[in-house]
């Protein structure tokens, strides 16, 4: 079985090739690797990793914090590899969709940014209303939202008030980005964690940005 392991290292030569090591050790295959977020001295990587049958997942943290300077932030399952091409793919897809082009983002997000589900919002009045929905979205719908319209990609605290405690049960992480002008925003859902990196926000609001611009010339007619 596969699954997504975070791990929090120190950016030293060496560090990554001693996590291999020692993954190896319990027969654990690093299928796929990607950087989600360097920083001072640290690096966060999402790493996808295949375990032998009948293996616990719980043995790869305890592989994985036997090296100095690793922290496990996460690990989940995890169906395909980390692909960044992903991200341009979905924004062709996007392009393509016509007029149910955001049903199209909300359907393909999850897996692209690799989150539970992803829904499109907005406020018109006083009432938050979902426009559409991927798989998985929450049945249980927001009734509040003080944050719309957002003007920035945000991660939010996943106790706020008008987090339903629906969503809090299932312990969701929750970011969400403007979809243009008009007071949209796709929100994200991650059940479990782990939590949004600013990477992480900072790729949401590029890849909302462009395919924002996109749906705006799409929506445009040509002049007669």
């Amino acid at each position: 079985m596969s699954y997504l392991l975070r791990v929090l290292l120190n950016d030293r030569p060496g560090s990554l090739g001693m996590l291999a090591v020692q993954l190896g050790t319990i027969g654990a295959d690093i299928r796929s690797l990607e950087v989600v977020e360097r920083g001072d001295g640290y690096v966060v990587d999402d790493i996808v990793v295949d375990l032998p049958s009948g293996s616990l997942p719980d043995t790869l943290i305890t592989a994985a914090e036997k090296v100095a300077g690793i922290h496990v932030d996460s690990l989940r399952p995890f169906a395909g590899v980390l692909d960044t091409h992903q991200e341009l793919e979905l924004i062709d897809l996007v392009a393509a969709g016509g007029k149910d082009r955001l049903q199209v983002l909300a359907d393909y997000a999850p897996r692209v940014l690799r989150v539970s589900w992803a829904s499109i919002l907005s406020k018109p009045g006083t009432e938050v209303i979902r426009l559409y929905g991927s798989s998985g979205a929450p049945e249980t719908h927001l009734t509040d939202a003080d944050w719309l319209p957002l003007e920035t990609a945000t991660a939010f605290d996943p106790e706020s008030d008008w987090v339903p405690d629906a969503w809090k049960e299932m312990d969701t992480r929750l970011a969400a980005a403007p979809l243009g002008t008009d007071g949209k925003a796709l929100l994200l859902g991650r059940i479990g964690g782990p939590d949004f990196r600013p990477a992480e926000v900072a790729r949401l609001s590029y890849l909302t940005g462009i395919i924002a611009t996109i749906a705006t010339k799409k929506s445009k007619k040509p002049d007669a």
